[in-house]
């Protein structure tokens, strides 16, 4: 997959230092793959939650953050959406972000 963008992760974990081994990880792990649908998602990450509109939400380490990505399935593209404390995450709308 095409991540756009690799910064909005960047600038989170120099904010949140805890975070940057799991996004790292995350990001290593997916620009490897080539999802056709919701159902290859849940396949390597079971516990995403699969959004309307081709949106998806990461648990990030432990469930202290969340990541929300829009995935366009035919170009392979995925854009970060959001990334944030599970609090804040509480205060968006995770199918308008």
């Amino acid at each position: 997959m095409r991540i756009i963008s690799r910064k909005a992760l960047r600038d989170f974990w120099i904010c949140h230092p805890d975070s940057e081994q799991a996004l790292r990880a995350w990001f290593a792990e997916v620009k490897h793959v080539a999802w056709r649908s919701p159902d290859d998602v849940k396949r390597k990450f079971r516990s995403a939650s699969i959004l309307k509109a081709g949106r998806c939400v990461f648990n990030v380490c432990g469930n202290k953050y969340r990541l929300i990505v829009k995935v366009n399935y035919v170009t392979k593209t995925l854009y970060i959406r959001f990334v944030g404390s599970h609090a804040e995450y509480d205060r968006i709308d995770a199918d308008r972000v």
